[in-house]
This record gives structure tokens, sequence and C-alpha cells, in this order.
């Protein structure tokens, strides 16, 4: 994330002095576009998705494990999520085993000793999930642990349990234990019950023994049923944006805090029982369930672009690798993970990919060299990214090389840009990549590290990461008339600006869920919600040409901004207006070049109050609406509301 712990301040003082507000409105501005007057390209990849261990996005979100600390890690107050369960007159004891493991990545087990129970009085152990367990009716739910007993242990029971009642709402028996570590499946099949969260795990026996647990499992049914996969109801939000690719495994999950917690790709493949896990640079520890596989799965589920972030060694705690013979072997390893997305059966890690049950190789375009490496105050990545730079160019010629700072040697195909501000810098900064005359065509300097009123001849632009920040835990509709703004600027200039990506995307809205405010999607364990700037990217992302057209504004006054794309394809030209003052904005709209069609659909968005917003229980406040615009020709007449933005579909006959 862009300024995340250094230049957080510097950001925010970068929005806060508000441009003098119009006068209202009583004559028309003019909008004239020109149909006929293609002016440059728009990126078939402009928009797409990036998000990152964060705000429990990936465990306690979009990976639909329910159960929470599976591994059973501790600090000093005990085991994390767990509890003792000792039912009537059973008696027992838990306690963390750091001498025994079902592999050599997870080395350590709890250990429950019952010295008293029977099957009225079963003893075990709980899991509360993350922040309860969604359960719905007549509903299926996976499950498995590894386990080992000492003899004559019997069965295990495994149920859900509702936390309001003490009953259980479905059960499954496993058979009596080995003393070996196993894995044991089961199946847990609610009936009639009500919709709730307020529920928990139970692994309880009916003898007096020992009994050894790790890696206790349990999902829902998850989008496209994939195996260790991912909420249905986020990825769905994820697929009505549109996105074009993902970028991955995103911001300073790459990194991590040392380079010890750097995303280890190596120890994310393969059986999760084989899968160490690491603490995250976020405050909580990462189940690596969401292993590099997960993230192609995830491509391949949303039929978007990998983009592939590989460590350059640099971690944000200030660590970092230098260049020289020290640094060769993590740029052996960004190799190897390209081959590992890339290589054919007869490569060593292709042939790991294939193991672990994907034989086609993935399509890849897009490596980037490490992220924000403008914050290592050694200003080591000059150095650092030209070995890599030449490494990866050497051995894959084909690939787009992204950097993530400014370099002096060998230039990049694209440089990473990163923007965290308010909506006032927005509505500024909509201009940001225009020409110095105003258009969008012609050729100012890139400086070597930024663009600014941005050359056409340098490095492509990926805006990798971007958010205006206000409201609370999710955007309200003045960031989301900030992002609009932005977003027209983008795409006026999506000749050079070939990708961009909102950050964060998720947010756990649960109390201690967030480490981040502003993110563009909020939910718990039982319901999701998309803020209004998530509508903005939908409207966005779904109506978007391949070329931008001629066009030209005059008298719009302040905070009104626009942009205008063609689809060759289907005949559509898409004109989203944005008008963030409180003022109607009444707009004279000549068309030349083309004959449209009376009719035309429009979306709308807007709201009564700049922080008019959603929530995780008013999740529908501030959502689109589509009406017919009518009597549309070559010259018509359209107001455009306060705080509102909005997309016109016109049919080119």
């Amino acid at each position: 994330m862009n300024c995340k712990r250094y230049l957080i301040a510097a950001l925010l003082a970068a929005g806060v002095v508000a441009p003098v507000m119009s006068a209202a409105q009583t004559s028309p501005s003019v909008l004239t576009i020109h149909a006929d007057q293609p002016v440059s390209t728009v990126s078939p990849t402009l928009y797409g998705l990036m998000t990152e261990e964060i705000n429990y996005s990936y465990d306690g979100g979009l990976y639909a494990e329910m159960v929470r600390n599976r591994t059973f890690h501790s600090d000093w107050s005990g085991l994390l999520y767990w509890y003792l369960v000792e039912n009537g007159n059973a008696r027992a004891k838990m306690e963390v085993d750091k001498t025994t493991g079902p592999s050599d990545a997870l080395k350590t087990s709890v250990r429950l000793d019952v010295e008293r129970a029977d099957a009225q009085s079963p003893a075990g152990i709980l899991n509360q999930g993350y922040w309860g367990m969604a359960l719905r009716p007549e509903t299926t739910y996976s499950g498995s642990f590894f386990a080992k007993a000492g003899a004559d242990m019997g069965a295990v029971t495994v149920s859900l349990v509702s936390d309001l009642t003490g009953k259980a709402v479905a059960t499954a028996m496993v058979p009596a234990l080995t003393l070996k570590w196993k894995q044991y499946s089961f199946t847990l099949k609610t009936g009639a019950i009500q919709p709730s969260s307020t529920n928990h795990l139970e692994l309880t026996v009916a003898h007096a023994g020992s009994v050894w647990f790790n890696l206790v499992s349990l999902f829902p049914p998850t989008y496209h049923a994939r195996v260790n996969g991912f909420r249905p109801d986020l990825m769905e939000k994820m697929a009505a944006m549109h996105p074009k690719f993902l970028r991955f495994p995103g911001g300073n999950y790459l990194e991590g805090n040392t380079i010890s917690e750097r995303f280890d790709w190596k120890k994310t493949i393969g059986p999760l029982v084989d899968r160490p896990t690491h603490l995250s640079p976020w405050g909580y520890r990462s189940t690596d369930g969401m292993g590099l596989l997960e993230f192609l799965g995830w491509c391949e589920d949303l039929k978007i672009e990998p983009v592939l972030a590989v460590y350059a060694g640099y971690s944000l705690a200030g660590e970092h690798v230098a260049a020289g013979p020290d640094l060769q072997p993590y740029i052996q390893d960004a190799l190897d993970e390209i081959e590992f997305l890339t290589g054919g059966p007869e490569t060593k890690w292709g042939a790991e990919r294939v193991k672990d049950g994907h034989p086609a190789p993935f399509k890849l375009k897009y490596v980037e060299i490490g992220n924000e490496d403008w914050l290592d105050k050694s200003g080591s990545y000059a150095e650092r990214y030209p070995p890599f730079f030449n490494a990866i160019r050497s051995k894959y010629p084909n690939l787009q090389l992204i950097a993530t700072a400014p370099v002096n040697g060998p230039r990049p195909d694209v440089i990473d840009e990163h923007y965290y501000v308010r909506a006032t810098q927005n509505f500024h900064n909509a201009t940001h990549y225009d020409a110095q005359d105003g258009s969008a065509a012609s050729s100012p300097v890139w400086d070597g590290g930024h663009y600014d009123k941005a050359d056409r001849n340098g490095p492509k632009v990926f805006v990798g990461e971007w958010a205006t920040r206000e409201g609370y835990p999710t955007p309200d509709m003045g960031a989301a008339l900030g992002d609009a703004a932005w977003m027209t600027g983008l795409e006026r200039n999506s000749d050079i600006i070939i990708m961009a990506s909102y950050a964060p995307l998720l947010t756990n809205v649960n109390p201690g869920g967030m480490q981040w405010e502003t993110d563009l999607i909020g939910y718990n364990a039982m319901k999701s919600y998309g803020s209004p700037a998530y509508y903005a990217q939908v409207l966005f992302g779904s109506y978007l040409g391949d070329h931008t057209l001629g066009s030209a504004v005059t008298g719009a006054g302040d905070k009104f901004f626009y942009s205008i794309t063609g689809s060759a394809a289907k005949k559509q030209l898409y004109l989203k207006l944005v008008n963030a003052s409180s003022n109607a904005k009444p707009l004279d709209i000549e068309l030349t070049g083309a004959k449209v069609s009376a009719t035309a659909k429009m979306l709308s968005l807007n709201a009564n109050d700049p922080e008019e917003t959603n929530s995780i229980n008013d999740p529908e406040r501030v959502v689109p609406v589509e009406t017919s615009l009518h009597d549309v020709s070559s010259h018509f007449k359209h107001t455009v509301p306060p705080y509102s933005i909005q997309v016109i579909v016109l049919d080119d006959q």
C-alpha cells in the first residue's frame, strides 16, 4: 500500500485544500463530441483488481476457510480462537505440543488430554471462526483434520453448534483414530435452520485418553465449486466490475516486514499440510491457503490475466539484499516462479505445477519487479532492478517488465505508480496525465521516475494502487465522485495507462478486522456489500469502448468531468459524466459524425450528500439506477444532477 507507514500525513495534507465552489449554473454548458474522430486506443486491460493480506482480505475474507487459526498457533495468552469443551461431568485439558505435528512444515499441534468423558458428557475443543461461522439452511459444509491418538481413543464427533441455543445444527462422526498422523474428512449438512453467523465448530470425544489435532479445516460451498476456493458473494462482486487482470500477491504482502516474512511462493504450493504459514505485515498470521496456485485459480475463475509481482530483495522494515552474489538466489527464485506459471511438464517447476493439479501452463504477459521500492531509503533498487530485468528478459524476452521506482539502468516497459488522496486532490488529478495543452495525444517528458503530463514515448503506466480515501470503513459518495473524476483521466489517457487497480479491494467490517481505511467492498462472515465507490467501478468497468473520441466542453465550471469512448464491435458510444458539485449541470450535447438512436440507456449513481454511503446493514442506500433517455439526437439537452455519476450508452445506427 502506498505510504502506509511513512508518508500518510503528506498524502492527507495533499488533499485538504478545497477548490472555490462555483455559483449556481444558469446557462447550459456545451459538450461537443466528434464520433468520427478517434483519438487513441483504449487499453483492453485498463481496469483490474489488486488486494493483499490486509483487513482479513484473504483469511477471514475471500479465502472461504471458516476455521480461524486452523494450525494452532499461540501467543503468551495461549491458543488463539480455540477453547476447551467440557460438557456435563467431563474433565480435560488442552495445550500446545511443540514436539509433534503432521508434517515438516507443521511441526506442532494441540494436545487434548481427557481425564473423564462419556457419550452424555463429551470433552473436546471448539473454534469460533472469523467473528462467527456463517451457516445457511440445507447446505453441505466440507471439512477435514489431521489427528493421531493414544490407544483406544474411539471416534471423534464433529459438530456445528449454535451459540444461541448450544445445540448442534449439523453433526458428523469420524471413526476411531490411529496411533499415527492421518487426515480425516467429513461433511456437515444443515437442515431447515435460519441463516446466521452465531455458530461455532466443536470436535469432541467420549473416551478418556489423549488426542492430537492440527490443520482443522471447514469450507462452505465455494465459487465454481473450487476446492480450497473462494467466497461466492465476494467473487460475484468482483466479476460485476468486469476486471481484466489481477495483480498478486499484492502490495506489502509480497515484501513482508522482514525478508523471512516475505511471500515465499515455494512454501505456498502443494498440499496444505506442507505450507508452514507466515506472519503477514498487517499483524496477523497468514494460513498460506491462498497460495500461488490459488491466485492463478482466482484469475481462471474470473477469466482475467495474471500480473505477477516477484520479490526483489526489499522488505518493509528496511532490510534489503545488496546487488551481487547475495541477490542471485532471489533472482533465481523469480525465474523459478515464472517457470511454475508458464513452463511445460519437462521443466522442473512446470512439473511441480502439473503435480499440483494444473497440467496446462498459464498465459503470462506482465511481471512486476518488487513493490513500492521507492520506500527503500538505501536507494538500492537502482542496483537491484537491473539484474532482475536482465535475467528475466534474457530467459523470457516476450514478458513486459514493470518497475516500482525510478531507475537509470535498462528502461522498464511499464512503471507502477500509486496514489492515495482525498476527493479534492483527485478533482485536480483528473488531468494529471494530460499533455500540457490539455489534449491527451502529444509528447511531454518522462523524467526517469514518474509521469507528470505524460510522455507518449516513455514507458507505459500501471496505476497499481489508487483510491480516494474518504469514508469508514468503506468509501462514501464523495469518495466515489473523486474516483470517478480520476477515472475519466485514466480513460482519456489510456493510450499510455495500460492498467489501473483500486486498492485495497476488501475489508472485514468486524471490530479488529480492518487495518486500513478506505476499502472498496465490506463484509462479515454472513454477508457483503459494495460501497458507492464500488458501484462507480462497476459502471466504469462495464461500459468502456476500445477508442477515445475527439471532444471538448465549455462553460462547465468546477467539479465537472467526463470521458467518451466508442466500441467499434458493439457500435456504441459511452458517455460518462461526473458532477461533483452541489448544483445541477445543464448540458447542450453536440454530437457529430454519427447518427444515434433516439432512446439511450442511462445509468445513474447519485446521492443527496457526499457523505451518504452504504453499510453492512444498509447495503443499497446508494446504488446505480437504470433509466432511459429520450429525444436523443445530434443535438440534445441533458441535466446532470448534483453529486452524481452517469453513464449514457448511445447506439450508433
